[in-house]
Formats: C-alpha cells, sequence, structure tokens
C-alpha cells in the first residue's frame, strides 16, 4: 500500500515526516527527488534542455534562475515542465521501494492515483504564516502569498483520507498512532 502525506506550506508536513522516522517508516521526499533527478538524470536533463534550451543547465547543474523564469513566463511553461518532472519523480518514488511519499502538490500535480491513501496535514493559517516567516525569513505578506498560490488547505483536507491538525496544541503523536492503526490494519 502506498501512502502520502500531504499539506501546504507551512503546514508542518516534513515534521509529521520525521516522527514517521522516529517510528521506522522511511518517506520518499518527492521536492528533495525532483532536485536530485533534475541534477542528475541525464534523460530528464535532455528533456529539460529540450523544453527550455540549453541555458537551462549550467556546467552541468540546473541553472535555477533560467528555469524560474521559463517556469513563471506562463502557465502553458508550468505545465510543461511538470509533464516532464513529475512522472520522472514518481517513477523514482516506485523504484525507491519505499511505501510512504511526502507531496505538498499531490492534487495540483494529480498524482493522487498513485498512493492508496493520503493523510493531510493541516495547521491554522496564522500558525503558518508564523512558521514560514520564521523558517524562510519573510515578511507577513510574502506568507501569506505563497499560501494563497497553493491549492486550498480545507479542499486539501476534504480529500484525503486522514487529517493531522498541527497546530501546537493536539497531540501529534497520537494522531499518528491513530492513523497507523488504521491503516495497519486495512
Amino acid at each position: 500500500m502506498y501512502c502520502c502525506i500531504t499539506g501546504g506550506i507551512g503546514s508542518g508536513k516534513s515534521y509529521v515526516c520525521g516522527l514517521l522516522k522516529e517510528r521506522g517508516i522511511e518517506v520518499y521526499d518527492c521536492d528533495a527527488g525532483a532536485k536530485r533527478l533534475m541534477n542528475n538524470d541525464e534523460s530528464l536533463k535532455a528533456k529539460l534542455k529540450t523544453l527550455i534550451g540549453d541555458d537551462a543547465y549550467l556546467e552541468g547543474k540546473l541553472n535555477k534562475p533560467v528555469v524560474a523564469k521559463f517556469l513563471l513566463a506562463s502557465e502553458k511553461n508550468k505545465q510543461a515542465i511538470n509533464a516532464i518532472v513529475h512522472p520522472a519523480v514518481m517513477e523514482d518514488f516506485v523504484n525507491s521501494g519505499l511505501q510512504w511519499m511526502e507531496s505538498a502538490i499531490l492534487y495540483e500535480a494529480h498524482l493522487e492515483h498513485y498512493v492508496d491513501k493520503v493523510v493531510a496535514v493541516t495547521a491554522p493559517e496564522d500558525v503558518r504564516i508564523q512558521r514560514i516567516m520564521d523558517r524562510d525569513m519573510l515578511t507577513h505578506d510574502k506568507a501569506k502569498e505563497w499560501i494563497d498560490k497553493q491549492y486550498p488547505q480545507e479542499e486539501v483536507a476534504r480529500r484525503a483520507d486522514y487529517i493531522i491538525i498541527n497546530d501546537g496544541k493536539q497531540d501529534l503523536n497520537k494522531q499518528i498512532e491513530a492513523w497507523l492503526n488504521v491503516i495497519n490494519k486495512e
């Protein structure tokens, strides 16, 4: 059974994944996988060069400013990059032998069909904003802008099989144990 931990920026997905790791559950990080593949997978690099141009790579490494400029230029460009990167990441996940993955963009990228169960990590918006400000040294407005660019938390929670409330008040370990017990019984 494949499971995904998802949730918006500042929700605490990575923290929950750390708690899973403490329980011996290794979680594939889709963001880290994408970065690794874009820098090391020759087939993926060739496809991105064809799409963006040879300047997508500088001395064999991803030229982030060039790729970001292309990505942000239009929705069509963003979708074209995603059509190359997302399948490669999912193939890498499946080949990893792991059963759990962490993906902030599970629904936006239409990757939910790769997993059997989805656990959404949620937190109140003010908590998320403060976490983002503290972690990334951003202003309140910039942190809110990042949240607003993502799939709405309410929709992520509605579509998930399980919800973890990471508001700093609820006991995360109890919540994790509860849904792990349910998943293990299934």
